[in-house]
């Protein structure tokens, strides 16, 4: 019997190829640059998010103002008027007058978005309709007493 030592080269056990082994970097690389382009489309194509960008008061209610169409969820809560929207802002809050009576209005953060509260000392009833005007998103709600 013969062992497998290296005598003339003619063992079954193939020699080391010196060459490096280049498929796994190739195939590193490709996974690379797959994910870089994966996430530059992913950037191009996600939309900018739904900011608030002013609230002014007016005779009957406030208008709000957003860069685009948030999504809305309205509700009368106890005589009060609470408006959730899914956008970004910062926190505000101020007063207006509806039949020459006071109104206070409060804009803050929650885990759903920005939370519009109008709050009077008697109950409130209130509509609320959006439209775009100049690329910009217009939510006028009106109040009126219960």
């Amino acid at each position: 019997m013969h062992g497998s030592e290296g005598k003339d080269a003619l063992h079954s056990t193939p020699e080391e190829d010196p060459r490096p082994k280049l498929l796994p970097r190739v195939l590193g690389s490709l996974a690379i640059v797959g994910l870089m382009v994966g996430l530059m489309i992913g950037r191009l194509t996600t939309p900018d998010p739904i900011e608030l960008q002013q609230v002014e008061p007016m005779a009957d209610g406030v208008v709000v103002w957003f860069n685009s169409e948030p999504k809305l969820h309205g509700e009368h809560i106890d005589g009060t008027v609470a408006l959730l929207f899914d956008a970004l802002g910062k926190a505000q809050g101020g007063q207006l007058k509806v039949n020459n009576k006071d109104v206070n209005w409060r804009l803050r953060k929650t885990d759903g978005g920005l939370l519009l509260n109008l709050v009077a000392a008697r109950p409130l009833r209130g509509t609320w309709a959006g439209e775009k005007v100049d690329g910009r998103w217009r939510l006028e709600v009106h109040l009126r007493e219960q």
